[in-house]
């Protein structure tokens, strides 16, 4: 991929430092000594971002730091990112872990609470990352600190339009309920989150299809709903498809979410086809689920991987 494609910005106001262990089992009250070991920078726009440089595409990382650990972030993102933009405030970053057990092959996950954002650096981090979307893509995906209300992402959808840019949302609960009725330009939740969205199970493909062609309707351009190994489908104003994820070896499922958002985002950034755009997205997310730990897909992998990613078109 190029890099000629509209501005595109990713915010994460809590972002992490993401520590993955390895370990062959867990025992109840003994030491585990782990097999290996990774540290990466972590938050979900900050994996956008990531997923975003493999794809030799160009964006800006706006977030908020805090303490040592915040300073630890920063080195880690110099090596990962080349266009980092964070406001620092009072308090530590986040350590986020990721535990995958050998035998039985188990991954836990422990998120942290992260620092309380104040009213001037909620001010500033948003000004800066709204003057580098300006009419492209703006990403807001993740959790929000402590002092950020859930009201916060659909106002910054009417901002991000106010100035004809694409908003993007990527979370779930209050968040994305609160930011459907400002019908943000692409949402991604998955199975899970959309059947808390709707206050049903949605057993079938063909419900979540119908569920996700409903939220479309209302006014949202593009939705995307991962189904985990299956794949995903996106429901679009030109007509819905489904991808087939392809067969990996699973390693870990962290960032494989953020992966499948970068895709998106990189390929209708350059005006490619909703088709086009979930296959990247599903071969992306795949790619990054046969990586251990907190590793996201490589760009050498694409090739291979978008050969065995299959779309079809469905009649919803």
């Amino acid at each position: 991929m190029s890099n000629e494609c509209q501005p595109i910005a990713a915010l994460t106001l809590n972002p992490s430092v993401d520590i993955a262990y390895e370990v062959p089992h867990l025992v109840a009250d003994q030491k585990t000594h782990a097999t290996a070991t990774r540290y990466d920078p972590g938050g979900n726009g900050i994996n956008v971002a990531r997923a975003l440089k493999e794809l030799l595409v160009c964006a800006h990382s706006c977030c908020i730091v805090a303490g040592n650990i915040g300073a630890l972030l920063q080195k880690l993102l110099q090596h990962q990112l080349d266009d980092s933009h964070c406001v620092t405030v009072e308090g530590e970053t986040r350590v986020n872990a990721t535990i995958l057990q050998g035998d039985p092959a188990i991954q836990y996950e422990i998120t942290g609470i992260g620092p309380y954002a104040s009213e001037l650096a909620l001010a500033q981090i948003r000004d800066t990352f709204l003057g580098f979307c300006q009419n492209g893509f703006g990403v807001l995906t993740g959790s929000v600190p402590p002092g950020v209300d859930n009201a916060f992402y659909g106002q910054m959808v009417e901002r991000i339009h106010a100035q004809g840019g694409h908003a993007v949302v990527d979370a779930h609960g209050p968040l994305l309920a609160q930011a459907l009725p400002h019908r943000p330009f692409l949402i991604k939740p998955n199975r899970y989150e959309l059947e808390l969205l709707r206050n049903r199970q949605l057993p079938r493909m063909e419900d979540v299809a119908s569920e996700a062609r409903a939220i479309q309707r209302e006014g949202i351009q593009y939705v995307c709903v991962s189904l985990g190994g299956d794949g995903a489908l996106l429901v679009g104003p030109a007509g819905s498809y489904f991808a087939k994820a392809p067969e990996v070896a699973v390693k870990s499922t962290v960032g494989a979410g953020d992966s499948m958002v970068g895709g998106l985002v990189a390929a209708l950034a350059k005006g490619q086809t909703a088709d086009e755009a979930l296959r990247l997205a599903v071969a992306c997310g795949s790619g990054t689920a046969a990586q251990p730990g907190t590793a996201l897909f490589s760009h050498a992998d694409l090739e291979e991987l978008l050969r065995h990613t299959e779309v079809t078109s469905l009649d919803i």
